[in-house]
């Protein structure tokens, strides 16, 4: 269930999830369990937000999910397609045509205009965009007077949000967020999180934000909270006192199970 315009709540379908996801690192006594059996429904028409302290396992799990990733067992699914199995020119197409990508340092094409760069994963893959939908995208972002502008030409922020319009471009089931504002100052990550969200409402976009930041995830839907490579906790309809009070939590938890080992 997720919020709408008017208040009220709607039913969605799984967008992508995970089935007792594990995966290792390293070998014998210097083997780390990234992630410890994660089992998770991300649902379609939502923003969440994956939360959890440095080496939670949080950015392992989402690049598992956007098949960036291979899991040791377990199995990823992505609008209803099974990621085990599928060879490199399937998890190619896949990735090209129904999973968008936002990074913290912006993966912009420096030699390209704003345009151009929006436009990239549909020239990859031999598709044209349609213009109505560019049109919409591109005046969602306030980018309209920026196309013709390369990178190098533009601020952090306008540069981010050239990322989020490539990552919707294509309409992709689901749009992967990685650390999204890590790189910009505040005004420029309202800016940037303003706009995923409304991509949510207006759109019916499906989005999933790994952050550290409890004002980011407080746009969203729901909070997932890693830690030790496992799901612990979620928040729905978060605000950032509520968000600060979970991971306050965890962090004690996490100092007394360090405290007993020891």
């Amino acid at each position: 269930m997720t919020r709408n315009e008017g208040g009220g709540t709607v039913d969605h379908e799984v967008a992508a999830s995970a089935h007792d996801l594990v995966k290792t690192y390293g070998k014998d006594e210097a083997q780390v369990r990234a992630l410890d059996g994660v089992t998770v429904d991300l649902m379609a028409g939502e923003f969440t937000a994956i939360m959890g302290p440095s080496g939670s396992g949080k950015s392992t799990l989402m690049h598992c999910l956007a098949a960036l990733d291979t899991p040791t067992a377990g199995d990823a699914v992505v609008d209803g397609t099974s990621l085990s199995g599928l060879k490199d020119k399937a998890l190619t197409t896949l990735r090209r045509e129904r999973i968008g990508f936002v990074f913290q340092s912006f993966n912009l094409i420096p030699t390209l205009t704003a345009q151009e760069n929006i436009l990239l994963p549909l020239s990859l893959s031999g598709r044209k965009a349609d213009p109505e939908w560019f049109d919409s995208v591109v005046d969602s972002v306030g980018l309209r007077d920026r196309l013709g502008h390369r990178p190098s030409e533009m601020s952090g922020g306008q540069q981010q949000r050239v990322a989020c319009a490539r990552a919707l471009v294509s309409r992709p089931s689901i749009v992967f967020a990685d650390e999204p504002t890590g790189n910009l100052d505040s005004t420029s990550s309202a800016e940037v999180l303003a706009f995923l969200r409304r991509s949510v409402d207006e759109f019916g976009q499906t989005v999933v934000m790994v952050t550290h930041d409890p004002v980011a995830a407080a746009y969203t839907d729901r909070v997932l909270f890693l830690a030790d490579g496992k799901i612990v906790d979620e928040l729905r309809s978060p605000d950032r006192d509520s968000i600060l009070e979970r991971m306050g939590s965890l962090q004690d938890a996490a100092l007394s199970r360090a405290t007993q080992a020891g």
